[in-house]
């Protein structure tokens, strides 16, 4: 191959294709022409033609995945039809657990939230930075401000422990108290629900 074959940049809907890929949320239109060094509207073309090859208009065959815009952007969604094949899929894949102590760190962390990784160090009585940055990286928690005395950082839950939990707010966590052995363990959990 000559260089001049080498240099030349991919087509622009396979670059586009490559940053969806990755992409875990919507993308807008500014912000893969941002990514792949094109103007807006050529980038608006090539998601056009994207649309029409997956939804096989192009003369091709339909694709078990398609092209959607949500939420004012565009990423890559299967399709509808193999939710039935998709969720068999993922059922049958070993689970991630949490280990015990991101399981204790987690459950001190929603109850007590805002918190910092110092309250939480104090009341599980060892260090729990690498715990929260298990946490951090598997969007179970997140940084929710800053302590106004401290400047520590302040941590909460997120909404994907309650998808993971099954519930819709974490107005639906158990009370705790019934859960402690004995009048003195309340106290670190004060105010808790």
């Amino acid at each position: 191959m000559t260089d001049d074959v080498m240099d030349a940049a991919p087509p622009l809907t396979e670059q586009l294709e490559a940053v969806l890929m990755i992409a875990d949320e919507p993308l807008s239109l500014v912000t893969m022409a941002t990514a792949v060094s094109a103007p807006v509207p050529a980038v608006r073309q090539a998601v056009e033609t994207l649309v029409d090859d997956y939804d096989g208009k192009a003369g091709g065959p339909r694709r078990g995945f398609e092209l959607r815009e949500v939420g004012g952007g565009w990423r890559l969604y299967a399709r509808a039809e193999h939710d039935a094949v998709l969720t068999d899929f993922v059922n049958t894949q070993a689970p991630s657990r949490l280990s015990q102590a991101a399981l204790e760190t987690l459950a001190v962390i929603a109850y007590k939230q805002p918190v910092s990784r110092g309250q939480v160090a104090s009341i599980r009585a060892v260090n729990v930075d690498s715990v929260v940055r298990t946490l951090l990286a598997r969007g179970l928690v997140t940084e929710v401000g800053t302590d106004a005395e401290t400047g520590a950082i302040l941590y909460g839950t997120t909404d994907a422990l309650l998808v993971n939990l099954g519930i819709n707010s974490l107005d639906e966590l158990p009370h705790i108290s019934p859960l402690l052995d004995g009048p003195d363990d309340t106290d670190i959990f004060e105010g808790a629900r």
